[in-house]
């Protein structure tokens, strides 16, 4: 006795089906969807995106009078939840014709390939940064603790003048700085 599984998982689904239902959803308009979401190069095995599950789905009925997309799963085949997909069998209105779309998508594509990005060259630099930059490159630690005893004595009269006290302690305008706690009061009025 062999157990299955719980949730049923996707199947392969033949390429065409041949079925009168039609989904409730409003008919997708052709114009109304990016040019690369369409495959038009063959037009008896068109195909384009769904916009539901945004997966590869044939539209069937290509030389009939409604054009739907074949019904599908919105998961991978074998792999995923059979969960049937909302736009399936969702009709289709062709408002541009096929050589139409070519002359968009051939645009479309121009378009893109000027956009793409060039090499982008290191900004050169000024002479001046370029030799502080060798300077850097070229230092050793000995150099380093040359240049450090060199401005030591200057840094040691900047520290000691800093610790001095100005001549006059207290302000010249203004209120006395208690030295005491500070404690608020509130106001009476």
């Amino acid at each position: 006795m062999s157990i299955t599984a719980a949730v049923p998982t996707a199947k392969e689904r033949p390429r065409r089906t041949r079925t009168k239902r039609v989904s409730g959803l409003p008919a997708l308009k052709l114009s109304e969807l990016p040019l690369h979401h369409i495959d038009l190069r063959n037009p008896l095995k068109a195909v384009l995106v769904c916009q539901d599950c945004e997966t590869w789905v044939p539209i069937t009925g290509m030389q009939s009078k409604v054009q739907k997309l074949v019904p599908h799963h919105t998961g991978k085949a074998h792999i995923a939840a059979a969960l049937h997909c909302r736009s399936s069998n969702r009709r289709l209105e062709f408002d541009i014709t096929i050589p139409e779309w070519r002359r968009a998508l051939t645009d479309a594509v121009k378009e893109s390939s000027s956009r793409t990005a060039t090499t982008v060259l290191p900004k050169a630099f000024s002479p001046r940064t370029d030799r502080t930059l060798r300077a850097r490159a070229e230092r050793t630690s000995a150099g380093r603790l040359a240049d450090w005893n060199a401005v030591l004595s200057r840094v040691a009269d900047t520290d000691k003048n800093r610790r001095v006290a100005p001549a006059g302690d207290l302000a010249a305008e203004g209120p006395e700085v208690p030295l005491d706690k500070l404690r608020p009061q509130r106001s009476t009025h």
